[in-house]
């Protein structure tokens, strides 16, 4: 089995997206396989129209209530759903849920450090994988968008990125392939000479505080999934059709971390 964590520029144009094709394609061949998805961009969007402007510490979005308000109707409701009707377009039967579905997500508060309040921002504590087995064993594809709640229904915003390394962990998820907006792990973003091809668990460990802003969560996220017992995690540039199909068949492309 294999999840596939999609970020909001790979969904922006999802009714026509080639990926969106070929994961369908892969689906539909009798593989088993989990779609996470984020909302970036549509939720800045959506927050520049309501006059919310973006903070964002260590590469995690600060979520006040009014933002998540934003985070939530964005990812449950206009993304997942573009996404759900495009994949049942293509003859799959996809089920749209977040992880407040069923419990799946026992959320915590997330904190940076106590001077750092991030607001409505949670971390995966643990995956209740039951309405996953039961779609999953049922022949649909789950589509899980990353928000939560905390014991008190308190809605919490939780990074994608940690959120499928959290749902890899907890079920028998050999691989998972992070779909995003640059080509693998840079060592020097943006300089494309410094995109690392094969790292291990143990040598990216080594260097993870080198990095900042966005690719710092999915380094993160990376290393969770790996210590949580998926086999192999790779890093893609998910707006490249052919790069997908690629990683699915298992070729190298963008960035792979093993266990060494």
């Amino acid at each position: 089995m294999i999840l596939i964590k999609l970020g909001g520029n790979t969904l922006s144009a999802a009714e026509n997206n080639s990926q969106i094709d070929v994961l369908a394609e892969y689906h539909k061949s009798g593989e088993r396989l989990l779609l996470v998805h984020g909302g970036g961009s549509q939720i800045d969007r959506e927050m520049k129209l309501h006059g919310i402007e973006k903070e964002t510490i260590s590469g995690f979005r600060v979520t006040s209530k009014a933002a998540f308000d934003i985070v939530e109707m964005v990812l449950t409701g206009s993304v997942q759903q573009k996404l759900v009707r495009a994949l049942k377009a293509r003859g799959v039967s996809a089920v749209g849920i977040s992880g407040s579905d069923g419990g799946i997500f026992a959320v915590g508060k997330k904190f940076l450090s106590p001077e750092q309040d991030l607001g409505q921002v949670g971390e995966v504590l643990s995956v209740e994988t039951k309405l996953l087995q039961l779609l999953l064993d049922a022949d649909f594809l789950p589509v899980i968008s990353s928000t939560g709640a905390l014991l008190d229904g308190t809605g919490m915003n939780i990074n994608a990125d940690l959120a499928a390394a959290a749902i890899a962990g907890s079920l028998d998820v050999k691989r998972v392939i992070f779909m995003s907006d640059i080509p693998g792990i840079y060592t020097n973003f943006p300089d494309e000479d410094s995109i690392i091809s094969k790292i291990t668990r143990d040598e990216l460990f080594q260097i993870r505080g080198g990095f900042t802003g966005g690719m710092s969560p999915k380094v993160e996220a990376a290393l969770k999934a790996l210590d949580l017992g998926a086999s192999s995690v790779q890093i893609i540039d998910g707006r490249d059709s052919h790069d997908l199909k690629s990683a699915l068949q298992g070729e190298q492309v963008g960035t792979v971390i093993t266990h060494g």
